[in-house]
């Protein structure tokens, strides 16, 4: 069985896709860019600041889900700049608590609208 989780906690969907879904005990987010909630526009000057946002808009995605980031096993972390690492690490820290998902983090060509950091997460939830 699968289920669609919504939330005006997080950004609404620029695209043809859900802000996350639940499969099984799965949950599966979306790619999340530094999109402020309420204006959809970018914010955050610096990959810091833009992974906070990302961070925060993925918090309401896995609350919306009735998860937290004690129950995400697995994130991907897509930068414009590697050199941009040790900040956007710095942030996540932040966020993800002392066991702390797997992680794949790769540098790309470009993100949606100037972004220069987006994540997802995979998260363990009941399902039910």
């Amino acid at each position: 069985m699968k289920r669609t989780i919504k939330t005006d906690g997080a950004p609404a969907a620029i695209g043809p896709y859900a802000q996350a879904v639940v499969a099984g005990p799965l949950l599966f987010t979306a790619g999340q860019i530094a999109l402020e909630p309420a204006t959809g526009e970018l914010v955050g000057a610096d990959a810091a600041a833009q992974t906070r946002r990302v961070m925060a808009n993925l918090t309401a995605v896995l609350q919306a889900a009735g998860a937290s980031w004690k129950d995400v096993v697995r994130t991907e972390i897509f930068l414009v700049d590697l050199a941009d690492f040790a900040a956007v690490n710095d942030a996540y820290a932040e966020f993800v608590g002392e066991e702390p998902p797997a992680r794949v983090a790769v540098q790309v060509a470009a993100l949606p609208k100037g972004a220069l950091v987006e994540i997802t997460a995979v998260a363990y939830v009941d399902g039910e």
